[in-house]
This record gives structure tokens, C-alpha cells and sequence, in this order.
């Protein structure tokens, strides 16, 4: 694929609000993970919950999309300068030129939730205020985001599990490359609702401890929310990382489970290689997608393993952020932006003690890479959707 540009990028999670927020943190080794206070949820877990969130107010002009995710979309979208980044590629290239690509798992559940206990008790109809389109509706954020600057070019949603906000970098990438548009707001915005959390308690993959990627004891995820966005435009402006690959896959194994040798993962790694015409001795840290439940991790592991050895650092930072789910992707992209532009690999917040047969080079504690000029991250979501991809430094 043609090399696309970071030329803006921000992340907005319960490490805090902007990039250096999360650059402080990982330098830190520190977890933004809480015990589950949130909503009348009642599960002996922990979880990753943005600060802010219910102080948003939407401008008026916005109204109708009003709910949990949309307001952390708006949160993140004014952290680092992003959205004068982005006006300022709409003067550019224009407003009809300009895409939107958002990967969400849940969007705006929560607000069904909410309006659900103010149903008719007579004949169980919804809210009268309860809009369903700008809200619940997977493809509200988008549109939420696109009426928010006035874009007028193409927009999607993307919901595939916890590879969605991964997926919509690839996606944005090949319209760039086919001339439709000049560049996007590509990102994920996934938010904190009772179906999420009870539902991963209700499969017993939560934890009732930070979760641990990696180790030897883990037991299970601990649930996040968060909001990521980059603008991407072609290789050829300026910036300080660049994608340099993508690669998706669909091992379709298990409804929830991964494939237990991590066939459809090692393919999507594959192909993100093929795609930036990298060799595995390029890859100089592997953002795992390191969920923290056995089947995973052990899954993962036997895919990198397997084509890396362990000849290339890896970790998981999910220990710090939780589990975003659908903005996974996308917040994880940020922090291999931030590893390339501070020459650090990040370490894995939580972990105690390294799984032993995981036989890849995890690094609990972050350190200093003088030389790191090529990262892979990776994002498998339920159902075998697998996506990989290489971020570069900027004049790689």
C-alpha cells in the first residue's frame, strides 16, 4: 500500500486527556484502571473510566446526538489541537474531500439502556426523547463527527468487535490510495454501557483484579472506553509517523474464542508485512493485542512466536487502559505513534510475572529504543477479525 501520514493524532482514555497525558503514563508505568463505580453496575471488576465524560456539553447545533459516546468522541476530538488540525485540512483540500472512518463496538447502548427504564408502563413504548438514529446507531458517530466539522465527503462506521478502530486505518488508507479522498479523520470512540460489562462478566472474561496481560496468572479483561482519532492524508505530507501497512484477516474459528494457534493473527501480520514491504528484522516493537484472558494471550503468543520468535520486544498496554474494545485500535495506534516519536517501547502496566510459555520478548517495564523505526500493532476482535498494522517514523 502507499505510505499515508500521521499528520495529526490525539487519545483521550482513563490515562487521561491528550497525548502527553498518555506519553506520561506509559513513561510512568502507570494504570489508569479503578474498581467498577460506574452506573448501577454491580460486578466485583475493574475498569478503565474517562474522567469528564458527564460534564460534556454538546453545542447546541449537536443536541440530537447527545449520549455517553458521543460526548467522549467530542472530549477527545478537542484534546492536542486535533480539531484545528482538521479544519485546517478542510481549508486545504476541502470539505467534500475529507472522510470520516470511526470504529466503534457498543456506540450509544447506554442511552437504550437509560431510555428503556422510562418505558410506557402500559405499552412499553420508548421515550418520546429517545433518538435511536443519532445515538445508539453504529453510524452515529460518524455522523456525529462529520456534522461536527461540516465534512462532506465520505464517512463509514466500522464494527468489528476489538479490531474495528484498527480496521478503519486500512479502509481510510486504500480510499487515499484510490484518489476518492485527500485525506480523513480516521479513529475509534468506544464508551462505558451496562450491556458491555455485564456481558463480558456474563462470558467470565472479567477480572476482579487489574487485569494482567502476559502473565502467568492472568485471569481476564478489565473494560475501558476511550477516544482516539489521527488525521490521515497522503505519504507525501509532512509528518513524524507515517502507516506503512495493513493487514486483515478472517480466521472466522470461533464466535468468541480465538483460534488456538493464532492462524488468522499470524496472517494478518503477515500481510501487514507484505503490505509496508517489511521484513520481520524491521519490526522494532510489537504492540500486542493482549487482552489479558488465557485463550488470547496464549493464542497471540503462538502467532508472534511463530514469525518473530523472540527476536522483537512486545507488550501489552491494555494494563494501563483497559480494554477499549472498539477503540482499541485506534488508542493503540496513538501509543505506537508515541513510541516512535519518544524511541521508547512501552512496558505492560500490570504484568507481574511473564507467562513462560509465551515464548516471545515481552517487556513488563518500558525502556528506551534509540533506534526504534518500525512498530506493528495488532487488533483481533471476536469472530476471527484480525487486523495488524506497521506505523513507521517519519522519514522511514
Amino acid at each position: 500500500m502507499q505510505a499515508a501520514s500521521l499528520t495529526a493524532y490525539t487519545a483521550t482514555s482513563c490515562l487521561g486527556h491528550g497525548v502527553a497525558a498518555h506519553a506520561q503514563a506509559l513513561r510512568d508505568s502507570r494504570s489508569g484502571l479503578t474498581p467498577c463505580r460506574f452506573e448501577t453496575v454491580d460486578l466485583p471488576t475493574w475498569i478503565g473510566e474517562v474522567a469528564g465524560v458527564d460534564e460534556v456539553v454538546l453545542p447546541d447545533a449537536l443536541s440530537a446526538f447527545d449520549c455517553r459516546n458521543n460526548r467522549l468522541a467530542w472530549l477527545g476530538l478537542q484534546q492536542d489541537g486535533f480539531a484545528g488540525r482538521v479544519r485546517e485540512a478542510i481549508a486545504r483540500h476541502g470539505a467534500g474531500r475529507v472522510g470520516v472512518f470511526l470504529g466503534t463496538s457498543t456506540s450509544g447502548v447506554l442511552q437504550t439502556e437509560l431510555a428503556y427504564r422510562e418505558r410506557d408502563p402500559v405499552t412499553g413504548a420508548l421515550p418520546a426523547h429517545f433518538l435511536y438514529d443519532s445515538t445508539h446507531n453504529v453510524y452515529s458517530v460518524s455522523a456525529f463527527v462529520r456534522a461536527a466539522f461540516g465534512l462532506q465527503g465520505m464517512a463509514m462506521s466500522l464494527s468489528s468487535a476489538c479490531s474495528s478502530s484498527a480496521k478503519v486505518f486500512a479502509a481510510a488508507a486504500r480510499q487515499l490510495q484510490l484518489g476518492t479522498i485527500d485525506a480523513a479523520v480516521v479513529g475509534g470512540v468506544d464508551s462505558l454501557c451496562l450491556t458491555t460489562l455485564y456481558g463480558f462478566a456474563s462470558l467470565q472474561l472479567t477480572s476482579p483484579e487489574p487485569c494482567r496481560p502476559g502473565d502467568a496468572r492472568r485471569d481476564g479483561i478489565s473494560v475501558g472506553e476511550a477516544a482516539a482519532f489521527a488525521l490521515l492524508e497522503r505519504g507525501d505530507a509532512p509528518a513524524d509517523v507515517r502507516l506503512l501497512g495493513a493487514g486483515e484477516s478472517s480466521d472466522a474459528h470461533h464466535m468468541s474464542a480465538p483460534h488456538p494457534q493464532g492462524l488468522g493473527a499470524q496472517r494478518a501480520m503477515e500481510a501487514a508485512l507484505r503490505s509496508a514491504g517489511l521484513s520481520v528484522a524491521d519490526i522494532g516493537y510489537i504492540n500486542l493485542h493482549g487482552t489479558a484472558t488465557p485463550a488470547n494471550d496464549a493464542a497471540e503468543g503462538q502467532a508472534v512466536a511463530a514469525l518473530f520468535g523472540r527476536g522483537v520486544p512486545c507488550s501489552s498496554t491494555k494494563g494501563a487502559t483497559g480494554h477499549t474494545l472498539g477503540a482499541a485500535g485506534a488508542l493503540e495506534a496513538v501509543v505506537c505513534a508515541i513510541a516512535l516519536s519518544e524511541a521508547r517501547v512501552p512496558g505492560s502496566p500490570g504484568t507481574q510475572t511473564p507467562d513462560p510459555a509465551i515464548a516471545v520478548d515481552y517487556r513488563v517495564q518500558g525502556a528506551s529504543a534509540p533506534g526504534l523505526r518500525y512498530t506493528l500493532s495488532n487488533s483481533f476482535g471476536f469472530g476471527g477479525s484480525n487486523c495488524s498494522l506497521v506505523f513507521g517514523k517519519g522519514d522511514a
